[in-house]
């Protein structure tokens, strides 16, 4: 599991760890922001170009737009590297 920082701001106060885990064996990376209470399971076949705008609008159910734009694009970035 790796933990990564964020470092956003909502609501007053800063989402600071993003933590994700990757499963080589099933196949499927699951991130989770505990801050927001969100979590999310993306399996290898379902990472594309979609990827960014289905996390961003799951993330913005949680927080704000701006929030989910900022985070998205942490995240996306962030399994692009795994």
């Amino acid at each position: 599991m790796k933990v990564r920082k964020a470092n956003i701001i909502h609501n007053g106060e800063e989402i600071r760890n993003v933590y994700i885990y990757e499963n080589k064996k099933e196949e499927y990376i699951l991130v989770a922001v505990p801050q927001l209470e969100w979590s999310k399971i993306i399996k290898y076949e379902e990472i594309n170009d979609k990827t960014r705008e289905h996390l961003q609008n799951s993330i913005a159910k949680r927080s704000n737009e701006n929030i989910a734009i900022s985070l998205c694009s942490k995240i996306t970035q962030w399994i692009q590297e795994m």
